[in-house]
């Protein structure tokens, strides 16, 4: 019998198909693993800081923020609760398929691989939402995680404990094997604080509490080759989060599970399918305060807001020649989803129910083409179709006792066609040098909350809109890129960018007084209704800069935004005026060190003044704060870590209510753990 030759073993990597060489023309950057482990917060919010134009929508994490605030944008867009940069982890949108915030608690650095950011809007896979740019997380591999892995070895195992201020704790694992030319990787991770009273000092009442939280996250992926250049990526992750917001009475709890596959073929025509389903659920309790903050009442209980997303993806890329990189894909989304609450608080109890809810949909198809038409210059250009709709549309109230309802409003469905684009070049003018050049569009459609739920912040009271139109954006930009040494980078970009449609919370009349759909709004209140606003135009320049000397790491990031509101009709007063939560100046710079044995860093971050309001009247103070952490190995991949949050206990303002309460951000917080590796 003649011996077979052996059969080679398919090694698969986890990761999409790679990034065409043309996605170098619009402005970026990557945020790595050693980055995103070494923050001192231990969360990706923080690594996120560094990012140039990144802003959210609050100052304060995924520990005291109310979780539907946790919107994110770019280039000072402005401030909006659900989020205007398309987040992927793995391929998949993140957002709540409801109100669009990002569960940032729910996703664990220390399990990823790297982040890419894209600045401005864009095509390319689920580009609709993309209005401000994109992330896209990667999950780490056994590679990433320990390079030494051999296959079928349960290696590495990292398990990390740490204690921090108030009765902090945080508690993770994970564990990766390979099998054969696949891997599997399992984690979870467990954190609760007593947390910070919200109010400063000088300002807080008998009522106020500290802000705790709980949460905890799993997850299982794998990835296995099913052919030659093929591999199967399979994902499940759940997770749960319980937060108090300084009273007894305020609070919120989400929660929610994900599960994904997407086939990845690196053949000659490569091809990448994928398909995800998204729960979630989300509670929270508000109360309202009497002056002076002795007492407090219940004033809405949103008991229940199940929402459901799903979606997929197919794209190809066919061989037309090594000049190009063509990229053809058909995209879709859904998500719908419900709130349930009681208001209406009377006689020491609720006495209204409301529901309110809709879904939208997209589905679009799109093509991108790099073309090198020689080591000097590469072009790149995408279009994308898509066709959107809005249903279901509901906002109804009922009386507690009696069913009798007392307001019930169906909207009609609606949708049509959007077509974007985006275009840019890169000329290498040197061997260490080059610029380049883009232009592109995007828009997204407003999400089921901002559609039809009315909700309350204190004494202010904002009212839904079922009428929104879509954010539609578009702009330029042109830098360079410069590298003199291979370990040393700076990246400088000038852009103009315009957002029309731009959803903002505006103000149509001030209490006391019973306004549309919100009622009574008691003195010192104002009644706000989300509106399109004409535009937001920003003119800016943003700068990346790092280098590596020997052990020595030092990075920084820069970035100035001049935003101004278009806009005319009931909005009118606003014109010329900032958008809120969009500061014109922030920076942020970093110094590690990296030895055998000791690795450690040092960051300084800035942000400007901005405002909480549409109307620019309450101010948010600028904010300068200073992070560190290190890790001393000690024996067998035991280490001990320390980490210090905003080290000088510098007060960070993250809002400033119409009587000029101010709610702040994380004080200084110290931490120290053990971490081990094997």
């Amino acid at each position: 019998m003649m011996d077979m030759p052996p059969t080679a073993e398919i090694v698969v990597s986890g990761t999409a198909l790679p990034v065409a060489a043309g996605a170098a023309a619009y402005s970026g950057v990557t945020i790595t693993r050693d980055r995103l482990t070494a923050t001192a917060s231990g969360r990706i919010e923080d690594a996120l800081k560094d990012v140039a134009g990144l802003a959210a929508f609050r100052r304060t994490d995924s520990r005291t923020a109310n979780p539907t605030s946790q919107g994110i944008t770019l280039r000072a867009l402005g401030g909006n609760a659900s989020s205007r940069a398309l987040v992927l982890l793995d391929g998949v949108p993140v957002a709540d398929p409801f109100a669009g915030f990002i569960p940032w608690s729910a996703i664990d650095p220390s399990r990823l691989a790297s982040v890419r950011v894209t600045r401005g809007g864009g095509s390319g896979a689920f580009g609709a939402g993309a209005v401000a740019g994109r992330l896209e997380l990667g999950s780490a591999g056994p590679g990433d995680l320990s390079p030494l892995t051999r296959p079928g070895e349960l290696s590495p195992v990292v398990l990390a404990l740490a204690g921090g201020s108030r009765d902090s704790w945080e508690a993770s694992g994970g564990i990766s094997a390979r099998l054969g030319g696949g891997f599997v990787t399992a984690s979870g991770r467990y954190d609760r604080g007593d947390g910070y009273v919200l109010i400063p000092d000088a300002q807080r009442g008998a009522v106020d509490i500290p802000a705790r939280y709980r949460s905890w996250g799993a997850a299982l992926r794998a990835v296995m080759p099913i052919a030659v250049d093929s591999e199967l990526q399979v994902a499940g992750r759940a997770f749960d989060d319980v937060r108090t917001r300084g009273l007894d009475l305020a609070g919120s709890q989400s929660r929610g599970a994900d599960a994904s596959a997407r086939l990845v073929h690196r053949g000659r025509w490569g091809v990448e399918a994928l398909a995800y389903v998204q729960t979630r659920d989300f509670a929270a309790r508000f109360a309202a305060v009497a002056p002076g903050r002795a007492t407090a009442t219940p004033s809405l209980d949103q008991y229940r807001t199940p929402a459901t997303g799903i979606g997929g993806k197919i794209e190809i890329r066919p061989p037309v020649g090594t000049a190009h990189d063509l990229q053809i894909g058909v995209d879709a989304r859904h998500g719908d989803g419900t709130t349930h609450e009681r208001f209406r608080f009377q006689g020491g109890r609720f006495t209204r129910l409301r529901t309110a809810g809709g879904a939208v949909a997209t589905i679009g198809a799109y093509a991108e083409d790099s073309w090198t038409l020689s080591e000097a210059l590469t072009l790149t250009g995408g279009v994308r179709a898509d066709r959107w709709r809005i249903s279901q549309g509901r906002l109804g109230e009922f009386d507690i006792d009696t069913g009798a309802g007392t307001l019930a409003i169906d909207t009609a469905a609606r949708g049509g066609w959007r077509a974007t684009a985006r275009g840019g070049a890169i000329a290498r003018l040197g061997p260490a040098l080059s610029a380049r050049a883009a232009a592109y569009s995007g828009f997204r459609v407003p999400t089921p909350n901002e559609l039809y739920r009315p909700f309350r912040v204190g004494a202010d009271a904002t009212a839904a809109n079922p009428d929104l139109d879509l954010e539609r954006a578009r702009g330029v930009e042109a830098g360079f890129d410069w590298r003199p040494l291979p370990t040393a980078r700076l990246s400088v970009t000038g852009y103009a960018n315009e957002l029309r449609g731009a959803i903002s919370n505006v103000t149509l009349g001030r209490g006391p007084g019973v306004f549309p759909h919100v009622g009574f709004v008691a003195a010192g209140g104002a009644f706000r209704q989300r509106r399109n606003l004409d535009a937001v135009v920003v003119h800016g320049v943003e700068a990346d800069a790092g280098i590596d000397i020997g052990r020595w790491q030092a990075s920084t990031s820069l970035a100035f935004a001049d935003a101004r509101v278009r806009a005319s009709g009931l909005a009118a007063g606003l014109d010329g005026l900032r958008p809120a939560a969009s500061p014109r100046f922030g920076a942020s710079a970093t110094l590690g060190w990296s030895g055998e044995r000791l690795r450690g860093a040092v960051t300084l971050r800035h942000v400007g003044a901005q405002f909480d309001d549409d109307q620019n009247l309450r101010r948010i103070a600028p904010a300068t704060t200073v992070d560190a952490s290190a890790r001393l190995g000690l024996w067998r991949g035991l280490s001990v870590e320390f980490r210090a949050e905003n080290i000088g206990d510098e007060l960070v303002v993250s809002g400033v209510s119409a009587d000029g309460l101010v709610d702040r951000a994380q004080p200084r917080t110290l931490w120290l753990g053990l971490r081990w590796e094997g």
